[in-house]
């Protein structure tokens, strides 16, 4: 297949972008570099500097690939920033969508997997979440990806479009030679990781008086290796028959900050300073996804199911990225 990647130069993309040309097929990754940089473009993959919001780059592009599908991860992802700047985040991840659907559109391309949040979720009900759950998120960050599910709803009504949406919770972990490196770091294992190799004095826990076990916030991890592979069997799955797929990728166990930070302490070896501040606004107690329906559905298994496992395939990656440095 030939397949376009948006933010194919970020964690995820790049991942999926590996994955897919191990596999054979064709990748073009099209990605603005905001967050990333030109090195972290797969070197088989054809690349295209540029914006999904410039209607104009992104429809040639569409045109003189002519795509099997497009798999959608260009994003601004940071909960905190957008509840101090949610204009951007509706303009970069909402507004600048719509117009990567209408070059869809335009020329003639209808199989598009969407990168999308547990965020949509805001605060649970109960847990684990269940696909059919209350979509009402606590951040801009949520909304704006949440926006964009609304979109492809009427697009797959209307026009026909085919969509999966696959909502998920914390990524982490390393496929070989490619890893975690946002710039600025804001995820919790790559900081507590930068604490271990001594390139960060401590780690920050915001929040302890939360309604779990030890106080602090619980996530649902998942390793970006098996998140990948979902995106794979979701892009596989369109057809005419399944037009619009929804899931939930997770672990399906929920972590808190406190038992992530002894986790990387016992994969690591080394001692961990922590600092404790104030919650934030906008971050739920508690996100656990159940994945119970992508299993039943397309047969997905994550393979990495212990939080150790994920670690310390993020640690493997960490150590030899500064090595390298």
């Amino acid at each position: 297949m030939k397949i376009l990647i948006t933010g194919g130069a970020g964690y995820i993309g790049g991942t999926v972008t590996r994955l897919l040309l191990a596999a054979g097929h064709s990748v073009t990754v099209y990605d603005n570099l905001c967050h990333s940089k030109r090195l972290a473009v797969a070197e088989k993959a054809v690349f295209v500097e540029g914006d999904i919001a410039d209607r104009g780059l992104i429809e040639r592009t569409l045109s003189e690939g002519r795509f099997d599908g497009v798999m959608h991860f260009a994003a601004l992802i940071e909960a905190g920033e957008s509840m101090k700047h949610p204009e951007i985040y509706f303009r970069n991840n909402t507004a600048s969508t719509l117009t990567l659907l209408e070059a869809m559109l335009a020329t003639g391309h209808d199989r598009l997997v969407f990168s999308s949040t547990a965020a949509c979720y805001g605060e649970p009900e109960k847990t684990p979440i269940l696909e059919d759950a209350k979509l009402q998120p606590t951040n801009p960050y949520g909304e704006s990806k949440l926006l964009v599910e609304h979109m492809l709803r009427w697009m797959n009504l209307v026009h026909g479009f085919k969509y999966a949406s696959l909502r998920y919770f914390n990524v982490a972990g390393a496929i070989e030679g490619y890893g975690e490196a946002h710039e600025p770091e804001s995820h919790l294992i790559p900081l507590i990781l930068d604490v271990a190799m001594g390139r960060r004095e401590k780690i920050k826990i915001f929040g302890q008086d939360y309604p779990t076990k030890d106080g602090t916030c619980v996530r649902d991890y998942i390793h970006v290796r098996d998140l990948a592979e979902a995106h794979l069997l979701a892009l596989g799955a369109l057809s005419e028959a399944r037009s619009k797929l929804i899931y939930n990728i997770g672990n399906g166990q929920g972590f808190t900050v406190r038992e992530v930070i002894e986790s990387v302490g016992r994969v690591t070896g080394r001692a961990i300073a922590v600092e404790e501040c104030p919650r934030r606004p906008g971050d739920p107690a508690v996100l656990v996804a159940s994945s119970e329906r992508i299993k039943d559905e397309l047969g997905w298994k994550p393979q990495y199911a212990e939080l150790d496992q994920i670690v310390a395939s993020a640690w493997e990656w960490h150590q030899r990225r500064y090595e390298q440095a």
